[in-house]
């Protein structure tokens, strides 16, 4: 702007003087002229000089340096006022950016409030659910406190627990049509003829014998659950036992074992339990037994069962499938051995067990085998998913017997004794599976082999012998299908049925047959009854005479109901009502094949210890 009016001042000051010479010289040519040639012309206005014209125009200079000055001055103040401006906007815009920058922050900090109200939120509902949940957990505690002191399930004693879950007290009734002087269990496979003295007569008898204590202690280490369980009854008789004025029976062991539970699913027990035989509803485990709903202690015909020493391994595969096997303690039962025909008769010539010893603590009543090893059991459980529990054993069994050869000669000796063993076993299974919406359990088992009826619930015999004197082992089966129907929360009402058998076999002898049902043995007389025996004591109940059948099989059919009067924290009140119907069959001879049949009505009334 200031070069602008420089130059528009240049090109003032340039014209003005250029003017001015051009006057200059007009008037020095008039004048020459008039010197020479005078002419007279008329007064013409006197023009202004030079030096008034240069003095107007440094006037019009002064005056426009004056206004450049001001246009100066206007600009150096605009200059002034723009620099004042974009100070101005500079210190606007730096308060904006700072503005923008509180505000920024100021919104960085209400997110960031937002974010804490909101995490202060959450924070205080975790705190009220977790207020609640430890309201609730205190109240939990609280309430299992109360129930640990006012009504433990167990009790505490130097880090183990004690519980006397499966104690129950007992008052019992059973009443059959014929005598067979047991109490109330029953004898399977003695059940009386119709010709019998027994026979013709019946018999009720009251009891709390089966009354029975039960212990478990459990304590756990580091990698294991160790177990011992104690359970007896007093259904032993010991030598004085007797109902004359007080009945005075002896304590019988049931359930002696110790037992170790690993974390890896190996368990290890050892005593005497339930056989591994013996169907159980979880698993191999013990104390998941399931023996049918009977008041009989005996059970039910066909029910597969010992309680006898084991040493038992498992392993638990998932929770799914299990195996394991046992050593158990044997015991052969006395050889079955009957002869009919000329020149036929049972061997005696051999030593198989005999009556126990006082000093050795074995009832010198009872014979006990010489056993020459355990029997094996092994077995393997299922239980898919879909619900139900399947099994399948099997048993080894190992018989022994030492025979004297010249027993019955002329001269007898022992030259020439010699022990003689055989093995026997069998296989059996079973399932049990809850229908219905597991309102009616519907089960079945069984076992079959050979030497292998000690393990049925008639104890049908296992072996009988040959001529000379060696075991021969009996075929035989047991089985028993049941049905429980869990009617309502307090009433089991169940049917079961059930069967033993024991097969004949029989050698030639003479002109007859020895051995186990012979098809000569003579049954003629088995419908007659006679008159009792007699003895110091007075008369004793006689069987018929002629009638020498064997048993073939024994049946039961059962039904019967367990109703709880009351189940709750205080225990279990229950009553059951039971009635069978019991089948003894005899191989067929000459004469017939005599049967023998049995009504049992049996009640009982149980208080069980919580």
């Amino acid at each position: 702007m200031k070069t602008n009016l420089k130059v528009l001042a240049s090109l003032v000051l340039v014209s003005a003087l250029s003017a001015g010479h051009a006057q200059t010289a007009s008037s020095t040519g008039t004048s020459s002229k008039t010197t020479a040639k005078k002419t007279h012309r008329k007064a013409v206005p006197k023009k202004p000089s030079v030096e008034s014209q240069i003095e107007e125009l440094r006037e019009g200079l002064n005056s426009q340096k004056s206004q450049i000055d001001s246009l100066k001055q206007q600009l150096a103040d605009r200059d002034t006022q723009l620099q004042q401006a974009q100070t101005a906007a500079q210190q606007a815009q730096a308060a904006a950016q700072q503005a923008q920058q509180a505000a920024q922050t100021q919104q960085q900090q209400l997110s960031d409030n937002s974010e804490a109200v909101t995490s202060l939120k959450t924070s205080v509902a975790d705190l009220q659910t977790n207020t609640t949940s430890v309201v609730s957990t205190i109240q939990d505690n609280q309430a299992q406190v109360k129930k640990a002191i006012e009504s433990p399930d167990t009790i505490h004693f130097k880090g183990i627990t004690l519980s006397p879950t499966g104690s129950f007290i007992e008052a019992a009734t059973v009443n059959r049509t014929r005598g067979t002087a047991s109490d109330i269990p029953t004898a399977f496979n003695a059940i009386p003829f119709d010709a019998a003295n027994a026979g013709n007569i019946s018999e009720f008898y009251a009891t709390g014998r089966q009354s029975r204590l039960a212990l478990l202690a459990e304590g756990k280490v580091s990698n294991a659950t160790i177990r011992g369980y104690y359970e007896v009854d007093w259904l032993g008789a010991g030598t004085t036992s007797n109902n004359n004025q007080s009945n005075s029976y002896v304590l019988r062991d049931r359930q002696l074992w110790a037992q170790a539970q690993l974390n890896s699913g190996w368990t290890f027990t050892a005593g005497q339990m339930w056989s591994l035989a013996t169907e159980t509803k979880q698993g191999l485990t013990n104390r998941s037994e399931v023996p049918p709903l009977t008041i009989d202690p005996n059970y039910n015909v066909g029910f597969v069962f010992t309680r006898q020493y084991g040493f038992r391994v498992v392993k638990q595969v998932g929770n799914t499938f299990w195996f394991g096997a046992s050593i158990e303690d044997p015991q052969t039962l006395t050889p079955s051995c009957a002869a009919a025909g000329t020149g036929a008769s049972c061997p005696t010539n051999y030593v198989i067990g005999a009556s126990g010893t006082n000093a050795g603590l074995y009832n010198n009543t009872t014979t006990y085998s010489y056993n020459l090893a355990p029997d094996l059991i092994a077995k393997i459980a299922y239980e898919p998913k879909w619900g139900g529990h399947y099994e399948l054993f099997g048993i080894a069994r190992f018989f022994r017997n030492r025979i004297y050869p010249n027993a019955g000669a002329a001269t007898p000796s022992a030259a020439g004794a010699y022990n003689d063993s055989t093995v026997g076993g069998g296989v059996g299974g079973g399932f049990r599976v809850p229908t219905f919406k597991k309102h009616l359990d519907v089960g079945l088992k069984g076992l079959y082999g050979e030497g292998t009826n000690r393990y049925g619930t008639s104890t049908l015999p296992d072996t009988t012998l040959r001529p000379d004197a060696q075991l021969a082992l009996l075929h035989g089966f047991s089985t028993l299908g049941t049905l429980e129907w869990h009617a309502t929360p307090r009433l089991d009402v169940y049917a079961n049925y059930g069967a033993d058998y024991a097969g004949r076999r029989y050698f030639a002898m003479g002109s007859g047959f020895e051995g186990y049902g012979s098809p000569n043995l003579v049954n003629t007389g088995c419908s007659t009854e006679v008159v009792p025996g007699t003895t110091t004591s007075g008369y004793t109940p006689s069987n018929p005479s002629k009638c020498a059948g064997v048993n073939k099989d024994t049946q039961e059919a059962t039904f019967g109901w367990w109703y709880d009067f009351y189940k709750g924290p205080h225990g279990r009140l229950r009553q059951s009502l039971q009635y069978s119907y019991v089948i003894r069959n005899t191989w067929s001879g000459v004469g017939g094949a005599p049967s023998a049949t049995n009504n049992v009505i049996e009640t009982a009334i149980r208080y069980y210890m919580p």
